[in-house]
C-alpha cells in the first residue's frame, strides 16, 4: 500500500491550498479500498469509510474523519485525469504476481465503451477507454481516454507512450492496423500483431491473395472447447510476397502475413471463418497463441468490469468523474487480480468487505 500512496502523493491535488480537511491520497486510497470491499457509488465509499473508521486509523489514514461523499464526488470531478492515467500506467507494472505464464509478454490493446457516462441532457456521449492488457500478468497496464470509439487510432499511440513494450508483442485489433501504430511498437523494442478487415481494403485483398497462393512457411493447429461448443484454429504463417512488399512496404518491420482459419461446431451444425494479420515476428513464432490470448482483454477484463464491478451501469457524469473512477477501478482490479486464491474476484470483494485481514492482506503488493 505504500507504494500505492506514494503513487497517490504525485497526483496533483485541485483543492484550494488550506481549506480541505482531508489529505487527498487518504481520500484516494480509502475509495480503493471501498471499491475492492465492492463499493460503486460515492455514497458506498463514504459507508465504508464509516464502518471502518478504527482500521483505517490504525494504519494512519483520514485523521480528521470519513469525508462525505458529496467531498468524494468533487474531488473525483476535479483530479487531473491525464495525470492519473499516467501513474496508474507507472504503478500497474510493479505488481507481483504468482504464476506468471511463461514465453514472451503479449499486451493486448482494445477499447471500451463505459456506456453509463452519457449524457443526453448536455449532449455528450459515452466515455471510450483503451485498455492495455498483460496475458502473462493476467492485469490491466494502462489505459487512456478517447473521447469518440473512431479516435481509437490517436488513443493508442499515447497510450503506448506510457507503457514499457521492450521485449512485448502487442496484439491489437484491426481499428489499430496503421502505420503509425506499427512503427511505434517496433520503435519501442516491440514486436506487432495486428488484425487485417475491410478498413484496409487493399491489404486485406493482398493478403488473402498471398495466403491464396503461396505455401505457408509454417503452420498449427490447436482445438479449444467450452460452452457446449468446439473450436478447431488452423493457423498458417507466409513471408510476404513481392506485391506486399512494393505496394505496402511501408509498414515497419513487416516480417509475416498470418491466416487462422477457425471452424466452430456446436450443435450439430458447423461454421467457418478466416481472419487475417500481419506481424513483425518471423514465421515461426507461436502465433495460434498469440492471436487467441488477444481476446483475454474482452474476457478477462471488460466482461469482468461489466459484470464484476458493474462499470457499464455507473452514472457519473460531471467533469472528470467517470474518467478518474474508471481509473480507481483498475487498481482495485488488479489488487483483487494479482491475488490467486480459488475464489472468484465476486466472491472475494465479499470477503474483503466482511474480513478486514484479507483486504489488508491484499494490498501487501
Amino acid at each position: 500500500m505504500a507504494k500505492m500512496y506514494e503513487i497517490f502523493s504525485r497526483l496533483g491535488d485541485p483543492r484550494v491550498v488550506g481549506r480541505s480537511s482531508h489529505p487527498l491520497p487518504d481520500i484516494l486510497v480509502l475509495s480503493v479500498l471501498a471499491v475492492i470491499s465492492g463499493a460503486d457509488s460515492f455514497d458506498a465509499i463514504e459507508l465504508f469509510g464509516k464502518a471502518h473508521h478504527a482500521e483505517l486509523k490504525k494504519i494512519h489514514l483520514l485523521p480528521n474523519g470519513i469525508p462525505s461523499h458529496d467531498t468524494v464526488n468533487r474531488v473525483f470531478q476535479s483530479i487531473n485525469a491525464r495525470h492519473f492515467e499516467r501513474l496508474f500506467a507507472e504503478w500497474a507494472p510493479g505488481l507481483k504476481c504468482c504464476g506468471e505464464g511463461a514465453g514472451a509478454e503479449v499486451i493486448a490493446i482494445d477499447v471500451k465503451t463505459i456506456r453509463g457516462s452519457r449524457d443526453t441532457f448536455h449532449g455528450s456521449g459515452p466515455l471510450h477507454i483503451v485498455h492495455a492488457w498483460s496475458v502473462k500478468k493476467a492485469l490491466c497496464l494502462g489505459q487512456y481516454r478517447t473521447d469518440a470509439k473512431s479516435n481509437e487510432i490517436t488513443a493508442i499511440p499515447r497510450l503506448i507512450d506510457m507503457l514499457d513494450i521492450g521485449g512485448s508483442v502487442v496484439t491489437i485489433d484491426a481499428m489499430g492496423t496503421q502505420k503509425d501504430i506499427a512503427g511505434k511498437i517496433v520503435e519501442a523494442g516491440g514486436d506487432y500483431i495486428l488484425a487485417v478487415k475491410g478498413n484496409q481494403e487493399t491489404l486485406l485483398e493482398d493478403v488473402e491473395a498471398v495466403c491464396g497462393y503461396e505455401h505457408p512457411a509454417a503452420e498449427d493447429t490447436d482445438v479449444g472447447k467450452g460452452h457446449g461448443r468446439i473450436e478447431v484454429r488452423h493457423c498458417q504463417a507466409f513471408e510476404p510476397d513481392a506485391i506486399i512488399r512494393r505496394d505496402h512496404g511501408g509498414w515497419p518491420g513487416l516480417k509475416t502475413v498470418v491466416r487462422v482459419r477457425a471452424t466452430r461446431s456446436s450443435g450439430g451444425s458447423q461454421t467457418t471463418e478466416e481472419r487475417f494479420n500481419i506481424s513483425s515476428l518471423p514465421t515461426d513464432a507461436p502465433f495460434n497463441t498469440y492471436i487467441r490470448n488477444h481476446w483475454e482483454v474482452e474476457d478477462k477484463l471488460h466482461r469482468t468490469l461489466d459484470m464484476t464491478f458493474r462499470e457499464d451501469q455507473q452514472r457519473k457524469r460531471r467533469k472528470m468523474a467517470a474518467q478518474n473512477f474508471s481509473i480507481l477501478t483498475k487498481f482495485a482490479f488488479n489488487i483483487l487480480n494479482k491475488d490467486k486464491s480459488k475464489i472468484s474476484l465476486r466472491n472475494k470483494r465479499l470477503k474483503a468487505a466482511w474480513d478486514c485481514n484479507f483486504l489488508m492482506n491484499l494490498l501487501q503488493i
